[in-house]
C-alpha cells in the first residue's frame, strides 16, 4: 500500500513463455490477492495458445488488465515502435510500479520517464548469459550500464544472478534484493511415477542453452555400455527438430519418448529420475518444482542451480555427456542414496522456496524503493 491505497503495478516482459512467464503469473496473482491493482504487458507474437489460456485465466484478477503488443526478441530497428506502444500503454495505466522482466522488458521499463513511479528490473538471466568477450555480451553489457542508472530497484531471483550482473555490468547504484522463486503448498505434494515411467526425465524448453542434446548423448553412451535406459522429454521449442534428428541418428528412437509440452507436475510422473543438463541457467522453476514433488535430480552445477540443490546436490559439469552418464549410472546403482537425497531436497525446498515468501519479498522491495524515491509516501 502507498498512502493508504493499493499499489498500481504493471509487469512488462517480452515472451509469455517459460520460467519468466511462470514467475510473472505467480507474482501478479499473489499481488492481486493482497489487494493491489495489477496489469501485464507482454508480446503478442509468441506464447501461442498456452499463453492465451494462462492470461485469460488470470485476467479476472487483474484490474489493470492484460496488454499484448508486438515485441521482437532480438535488438531491432522495430524496437523503437515497440517501445512507443509500450510507453503509451504504461502512460495510460499510470502505475506506481513498473516492473520489467528480462532484457527487453527491463529496457522498455527503464527507458520510461518515472516522475511518479519506480522502475524495477529482474534480469532472469537474459543478457547475463552472454559472455563478456562476445559481441552480444559487449553490446548488452553497455546497454545495461546505461540503463542501470535509471533503475530504482533490482530484484534478482538468485545470488548467482546478482553476482553475474555485477561482474558483467557493475555494482547497481540502487536498492538490491535477492528474492528466490517459490512454489505453492500444493506443489509440495509428492508425484509418484506411472507404471510405464521412463528411467530418466527432462522437462523444459528445447533450446540450446538447456542442454537437452547433452543428455541425449549421455543416454547414447550408456546404451553403448550396455545400459539400455529409457528417457522421456517433456517440452518443445526451436531445437525440437534437431533433437529428433539426433535421437534418430544415435538409434535411440525406441528408448526416447517426446511428450510435447506438458505441465511440470504431469510430466514428473513420466520419469523416475529427472536430469537437468543446462549449459547456463538462473533459478529454474523446473528444478524447484521437481524437488517439491520429491523427484530425484541430477543437474549441471550452473547458475543458481547449486542454490536450489544445496551442498549435497547431485551436480555435474555442463556440456560433459561422459560425466553426466557416469552420474546417471551411479544413481541407478544406489537407489537408497538417491531416495534419501530426494527427501532432503524436498525438505529444503519447503523451507527456502515458498511462493508466499517470494510475493512478500518482492512487495517489501517495492516499498523500500518507493520510500527512498518519494520520502513523503508511506
Amino acid at each position: 500500500m502507498t498512502n493508504g491505497r493499493p499499489l498500481r503495478i504493471v509487469h512488462v516482459t517480452r515472451a509469455p513463455v517459460g520460467g519468466i512467464f511462470r514467475h510473472i503469473l505467480d507474482l501478479a496473482s499473489g499481488q492481486a490477492a493482497r489487494g493491489h491493482e495489477v496489469g501485464i504487458v507482454t508480446d503478442s507474437l509468441t506464447g501461442g495458445d498456452r499463453a492465451v489460456t494462462a492470461l485469460a485465466q488470470l485476467a479476472p484478477q487483474l484490474k489493470l488488465g492484460v496488454s499484448r503488443l508486438p515485441i521482437q526478441r532480438e535488438l531491432s530497428p522495430t524496437d523503437f515502435f515497440g517501445f512507443m506502444k509500450v510507453r503509451a500503454r504504461l502512460a495510460a495505466l499510470a502505475p506506481d510500479v513498473m516492473h520489467g522482466h528480462g532484457a527487453k522488458g527491463g529496457a522498455f521499463v527503464r527507458l520510461m520517464g518515472a516522475r511518479s513511479a519506480i522502475r524495477v528490473y529482474t534480469p532472469h538471466g537474459g543478457s547475463l548469459h552472454y559472455g563478456r568477450n562476445t559481441l552480444r555480451g559487449t553490446v548488452y553489457g553497455g546497454l545495461e550500464r546505461i540503463l542501470m542508472q535509471r533503475t530504482e530497484l533490482f530484484l534478482f531471483e538468485s545470488q548467482f544472478a546478482r553476482n553475474a550482473y555485477q561482474a558483467m555490468v557493475g555494482a547497481p547504484p540502487a536498492i538490491v534484493h535477492v528474492v528466490p522463486n517459490g512454489i505453492t503448498p500444493a506443489e509440495m505434494e509428492p508425484v509418484p511415477p506411472r507404471g510405464d515411467a521412463a528411467d530418466l526425465l527432462s522437462v523444459g524448453e528445447f533450446r540450446h542453452i538447456k542442454g537437452t542434446d547433452v543428455l541425449v548423448e549421455a543416454v547414447a553412451e550408456l546404451h553403448k555400455a550396455g545400459r539400455k535406459l529409457t528417457l522421456a522429454m517433456a517440452g518443445d521449442g526451436e531445437e525440437g527438430p534437431a533433437l529428433r534428428e539426433q535421437v534418430a541418428r544415435l538409434g535411440l528412437e525406441a528408448s526416447v519418448r517426446f511428450l510435447g509440452h506438458t505441465p511440470a507436475r504431469q510430466a514428473f510422473a513420466h520419469g523416475r529420475q529427472m536430469v537437468v543438463p543446462s549449459r547456463a541457467d538462473s533459478l529454474p522453476y523446473a528444478v524447484i518444482e521437481a524437488g517439491g514433488a520429491g523427484i530425484p535430480i541430477i543437474a549441471s552445477g550452473v547458475g543458481g542451480i547449486p542454490e536450489i540443490l544445496g551442498p549435497e546436490g547431485n551436480m555435474v559439469p555442463p556440456e560433459n555427456p561422459t560425466r553426466l552418464a557416469e552420474a546417471i549410472a551411479a544413481a541407478l546403482d544406489d537407489p537408497a542414496k538417491v531416495r534419501a537425497g530426494a527427501e532432503r531436497l524436498h525438505e529444503r525446498i519447503g523451507k527456502l522456496f515458498s511462493q508466499d515468501a517470494m510475493v512478500e519479498g518482492v512487495l517489501k522491495g517495492y516499498g523500500e524503493a518507493i520510500r527512498a524515491k518519494f520520502p513523503g509516501r508511506k
